[in-house]
């Protein structure tokens, strides 16, 4: 019998022969995990890709499709502006002598974030001791405390202001990396006090304060332009960076009609005579009779370059100071009876030192017996009692009147700011002495220009011009253009000033003024002295023109409580005589002609 196969139960339970792999050692069997590996790897890959495909896709929109306009947001974030100043007009004199001025300066600041980045160099040491060392001799500072300056986060900040052009150029050769050198403009004054009160002075930042300055700001001073430039995250400007910008345009200059000549002489005479007399103060204006004013100078004046130094620093007094006119005053008086018909220059009167009107007594300076004077002679002689006498021919109206047209009680209308309009009562507020007291110049107040203006009415064939002190503008592009012409009124008719002229002429030839004759011109004027109720206080005045045959030059001295005399004879005329001398001599005025015809001061 054949063999018998075995059975089924028997071959399931013989082990399987072992494979041929699994029996050879180091042979690695076949993992199931090694395609979960590659999926990984492929997984992370398309990831990959896709985050690149995302970057390049963001990359071509930045670069292709936004990119000018976010180049254009990033460099507007760099871009720093600042305002750039035209440099402010010169004001001149009348022959061009530069009164005011501005020069180049430059202002050192510094970065203090670049400071500590300064590796050295060019014989300076590094950082910022290095640096202090090096620049503390040219701003002539401390090196410690330069030092400190220098160290911080600001990104701007001041070491010295007004350093001149050769300290800058060293400055800025030495290549301090957060030092900065900036062109600015200073306000100077090369003459100092001469004219400062008319004048005036500037801020630091170039803005009118006082005097024409303050006035004529807005002319002076140049328009804004801009520049526009590319810093970097310092605030350091990026050299070839982006730079644009509108140029500033210049201010105009402003020529005068003051004299540097002539103001000169004009404040060192006040000075003097306010010493001499003993005077508290003084003013002297000296002008044209077409209302040019050649000077106002004032006893105490301020420096511009430095103001703080004055011995007030405050208005032109000329022009802002009030005082009773006094005898100066009545030249008013005798032209408006002149005017009106009521007296002739030869008029008749029986004049005392004494004179009566109701219930008020009016007084001469000094005693006398009774006089026999010509409408001339009284005011050759200065008579407060004559020249009541003279005013009661005339209504209290018209002589308010007159007042008012030769500029009492309203501003002259001069360029510099702070001028008083002075004091004159509306005539219905006139009590029964004031009256009478304005006739010779109490009881109404004026400036010393305000009084100087009627003495160049009269000069001036009786017509006011407006005193005025700019004689024209010169623009940025050179172009030059004359002030329009002031305004003028005729006050009184030329016969009258003709006829007043000549009675002046006696002052100083046969009255109270012979103190100021000048030589070989003939001159007209009037001596005053009048008493501040309300103060106490004296005002001695001379107010004048010559030559009086063609006037070319009115001059008025004011003195505040003199000492040494009260009457403006004494001590106002002789210094009227020694500035209206040189100012005829400067001025180039031909000498009278021919002499005086004048008018009986006696009958």
């Amino acid at each position: 019998m054949g063999p018998v196969p075995p059975s089924r139960a028997s071959a399931a339970r013989r082990p399987a022969a072992p494979s041929s792999s699994a029996a050879r050692p180091g042979r690695r069997a076949p993992a199931r995990t090694r395609i979960g590996s590659r999926g990984r790897v492929a997984g992370l890959t398309i990831v990959l890709l896709l985050i690149l495909v995302a970057f390049a896709g963001k990359l071509v929109v930045v670069q292709a499709v936004d990119g000018k306009a976010i180049a254009q947001i990033a460099r507007d974030a760099r871009l720093s502006t600042v305002d750039v100043l035209g440099a402010r007009g010169e004001i001149t004199d009348a022959t061009g002598v530069v009164l005011a001025g501005s020069v180049t300066r430059y202002n050192i600041s510094v970065n203090q974030r670049l400071i500590p980045e300064f590796k050295g160099g060019d014989g300076v040491a590094a950082g910022a001791a290095g640096a202090a060392a090096t620049l503390a001799p040219l701003l002539e500072m401390d090196a410690a405390e330069l030092g400190g300056k220098l160290v911080g986060t600001s990104a701007f900040k001041y070491l010295k202001k007004g350093v001149l052009p050769a300290t800058a150029r060293e400055i800025a050769a030495l290549g301090i990396d957060g030092i900065n050198v900036e062109q600015t403009a200073e306000r100077v004054y090369p003459n100092g006090t001469l004219a400062g009160d008319i004048i005036g002075f500037t801020n630091s930042n170039g803005e009118g304060l006082q005097g024409l300055e303050s006035a004529l700001n807005s002319r002076l001073t140049g328009t804004s332009g801009e520049l526009t430039y590319e810093r970097g995250g310092n605030g350091q400007a990026i050299p070839g960076g982006y730079r644009s910008g509108e140029a500033a345009t210049d201010g105009e200059s402003v020529q005068l009609t003051i004299r540097d000549d002539v103001q000169w002489k004009a404040q060192d005479a006040i000075t003097t005579a306010v010493k001499e007399s003993g005077a508290d103060s003084g003013q002297i204006v000296v002008m044209r009779p077409n209302g040019e004013v050649l000077a106002l100078a004032d006893s105490s004046t301020i420096d511009p370059n430095n103001p703080g130094a004055g011995s007030d620093g405050a208005l032109l007094s000329a022009v802002s100071d009030v005082f009773e006119p006094g005898s100066t005053g009545k030249v008013v008086t005798m032209a408006a009876a002149l005017e009106t018909g009521a007296v002739t220059a030869t008029s008749q009167f029986q004049v005392g030192d004494t004179y009566t009107v109701g219930q008020q007594i009016f007084h001469d300076s000094h005693e006398h017996g009774l006089l026999n004077l010509t409408t001339t002679g009284i005011l050759a002689e200065s008579s407060n009692t004559g020249t009541v006498q003279v005013g009661q021919l005339m209504s209290a109206q018209t002589q308010y009147d007159y007042m008012a047209k030769f500029g009492f009680g309203s501003t002259t209308g001069i360029e510099v700011p702070g001028e008083s309009a002075g004091i004159l009562h509306p005539v219905d507020e006139w009590d029964g002495r004031t009256r009478y007291n304005v006739l010779f110049g109490q009881g109404v107040a004026v400036t010393a220009l305000q009084a100087a203006s009627v003495y160049a009415t009269i000069a001036n064939d009786g017509v006011r011009v407006t005193p005025h002190l700019i004689k024209g503008w010169t623009a940025a592009d050179g172009t030059y253009t004359a002030a329009d012409d002031a305004t003028s009124t005729q006050v009184v008719s030329a016969a009258t000033a003709d006829t007043v002229t000549t009675m002046l002429e006696s002052v100083v030839d046969d009255g109270t003024g012979g103190a100021a004759s000048v030589d070989g011109y003939r001159v007209a004027g009037k001596t005053g002295t009048a008493q501040d109720i309300s103060t106490g206080g004296i005002t001695a005045s001379f107010i004048g023109f010559a030559p009086a045959d063609d006037p070319q030059v009115v001059v008025a001295v004011i003195l505040t409580n003199p000492t040494t005399s009260i009457y403006g004879g004494v001590v106002a005329a002789p210094v009227f005589s020694q500035v209206t001398s040189y100012a005829l001599t400067a001025l180039g005025a031909a000498p009278s002609g021919t002499a005086a015809t004048l008018f009986p001061t006696t009958w």
